[in-house]
């Protein structure tokens, strides 16, 4: 779970490097380095943020047209300067930036050491960087043929690339399992672990697949087979802009992208909800339109917000489409034998498209015979390309690394794909259908009434900032979004938070409700509106305090709740993308108010590309 950008060509590097690696930093930020090849192959690293790089390397001689840079989030080996990327080989000839596990490496460091080779560093990818020496060195062949044959003994996933003092003018890189980007310029190349490094300098760009090696010399671009088999590279336009990386005038990230939830819920929608012609359109449903119709049942995976979303997505397709739906936690759906079969469907979700977890339980489901339904918002990601069919979210690029917009993207895609499923198997009437699409066509103006309770739920954070724990509780749709929004405070806040099913409380969590314990109870009208009155009565009962999430105009709840938030009434399907906004709204507040770091929280990275 680490940031790797390199460049080559006609420009300094190393300014592009840091300027990348700012942009990356939300992939790791315990440590940060640079490589860069001008005659001698300098390697400059730190512990810390970019920034602290950038205060180390002040005033060194940094000339180089072509160098490599890396921001770690740590897996073998503590956050130090010496764990840090890039790593030299014993000879300080060769160096590497690598994001991925080698699960080997024990058995190779071993090996590599009894050939006289020194480690530094507790990390993996230093077996990596000597790996690759000890076989050109054995072998008497190219850097190239060196990294070709390594691969060849190294088990796990790696994005690397590649310098070397002996090959000036060259730039080598890899993949399998981690992203990797090229982008390609005029007379000059760009590596990257996704596009917000490059989109300043170049729309043009190449995704690199799954064991191919990339090899950059004299300004050419070279990409073959782990086999050596020649690939022809598949240029790609960019659809990103580059002020959809940039704060835009908001202190983070995070607050960013909650308050552009109206528009990404509309991107999420525009040419697939057609009201006036009374048409859903997805293309990859339509692809795929039998099987979801005669599908056995629907299994999803996912990790963290997206498994929420899945949960949520599990209410609406068997709600709408009648159709059994499971939804596993994607590290454990591999490892434990799941029955599947060829009338299953299985939907994968991911904001970044490369979740590791994700993209192992799509390759167990692959080889089972189900058919692999993709949800992500990053083009041209793995979870896209190892797919049978899909949707993209279209929220545009998420910085920060608690998901907010992307949330609210997948649970509207999710939302059409029950509708539209629904309608194909006749269990969701016309009638029904038309007051959903209307519905769902006003919701990205309720998502902004709900954002006008911003100085509302300010207050009401600095009520609470200071308190050890928090229970949120919801019952049906907004289940899903008590665990959401329990898991947003506890990510960014690092207040201990739990969301439960509101009925459940009684079995074990109302032990920890006194006068201390701010409870947020997520109570808009629905079926299951008295039931929630109820189990409100019982937090009051116990002196817990209770921020009650209620549908405009409820009389009831505000005379019991010491807090109340109003947000616009939709249906109760719809329910769970207004209900999160000030969830999500309370947890940064908190965090802020707190000192916490919104945008990069402790021990977090936003892509999990490692297990």
């Amino acid at each position: 779970m680490c940031g790797i950008v390199a460049y080559i060509g006609h420009r300094e590097a190393c300014p592009i490097i840091l300027k990348g690696l700012h942009r990356l930093e939300y992939r790791g930020y315990d440590s940060a380095g640079v490589a860069l090849l001008n005659g001698t192959l300098n390697v400059y690293k730190k512990k810390g943020k970019v920034n602290d790089l950038e205060n180390f390397i002040a005033g060194k001689d940094l000339h180089a047209q072509i160098g490599m840079g890396h921001t770690r989030w740590a897996t073998h080996g503590e956050p130090n300067d010496v764990n840090a990327h890039p790593h030299y080989s014993t000879s300080e000839r060769i160096a590497i930036i690598h994001n991925g596990i080698i699960e080997n490496y024990a058995s190779l460091k071993t090996h590599l050491q009894q050939q006289g080779h020194v480690f530094h560093s507790d990390t993996d990818t230093e077996v990596f960087v000597n790996l690759i020496e000890e076989i050109q060195s054995k072998n008497n062949c190219s850097l190239e043929e060196a990294v070709r044959l390594a691969l060849h003994e190294v088990v796990g996933a790696y994005a690397i690339v590649v310098l070397s003092k002996d090959a000036p003018n060259q730039l080598i890189a890899a993949r399998k399992g981690s992203p990797l980007v090229i982008g390609v310029g005029q007379n000059e190349f760009f590596l990257a672990s996704d596009a917000t490094p490059i989109i300043e300098y170049t729309n043009e760009v190449v995704y690199v697949n799954d064991y191919e090696i990339v090899v950059i010399r004299d300004g050419k671009l070279d990409i073959q087979s782990k086999e050596a088999v020649q690939q022809t590279p598949y240029i790609q336009k960019l659809e990103l802009a580059l002020d959809s990386i940039e704060k835009g005038g908001y202190e983070h990230f995070m607050l960013k992208e909650i308050f552009e939830q109206p528009r990404s819920i509309l991107d999420s929608m525009r040419g697939r909800l057609e009201l006036r012609s009374g048409h859903l359109n997805m293309a990859g449903a339509r692809a795929y339109e039998q099987k979801f119709i005669n599908a056995h049942r629907i299994i999803i995976v996912a990790c963290g917000t997206s498994w929420h979303a899945g949960l949520v997505a599990e209410y609406l397709l068997e709600d709408l489409a009648r159709i059994p739906v499971e939804v596993e936690y994607a590290s454990e759906f591999r490892y434990r034998n799941p029955v599947l079969t060829e009338r299953d469907i299985v939907i994968a979700i991911s904001q970044s498209g490369e979740t590791a977890d994700t993209l192992a339980a799509i390759e167990l489901a692959k080889s089972k015979g189900a058919t692999i339904f993709g949800i992500c918002n990053v083009v041209g990601s793995s979870i896209a390309r190892a797919t049978d069919a899909g949707a993209y979210t279209h929220a545009g690029p998420e910085i920060g690394v608690a998901s907010t917009k992307a949330f609210t993207a997948q649970v509207t895609v999710l939302t059409l794909l029950a509708m539209i499923v629904g309608s194909k198997r006749g269990t969701l009437t016309d009638t029904k259908l038309r007051e959903l699409m209307v519905e769902l066509d006003n919701i990205p103006a309720k998502v902004e009434k709900a954002l006008q309770l911003d100085t509302e739920i300010k207050q009401i954070s600095e009520i609470f900032k200071d308190a050890s724990n928090f229970l949120y509780l919801g019952r049906g749709y907004n289940f899903p979004v008590a665990l959401e929004g329990a898991l947003k405070l506890k990510e960014i806040s690092y207040i201990h938070a739990e969301g439960y099913p509101a009925a459940e409380m009684k079995h074990g969590p109302i032990a920890l409700i006194d006068e201390n314990m701010p409870v947020v109870v997520i109570a808009t009208k629905d079926q299951s509106y008295e039931k929630v009155v109820s189990n409100i009565q019982e937090v009051k009962a116990r002196k817990g305090r209770i921020i009650a999430v209620v549908t405009e105009g409820d009389e009831v709840i505000p005379k019991m709740a010491e807090f109340v938030i109003e947000v616009p009434a939709t249906s109760d399907v719809l329910m769970p993308l207004v209900s999160v906004v000030p969830l999500q709204l309370l947890s940064y507040y908190i965090a802020v108010m707190r000192g916490c770091n919104v945008d990069q929280p402790r021990n977090l990275a936003k892509s999990v590309t490692v297990e």
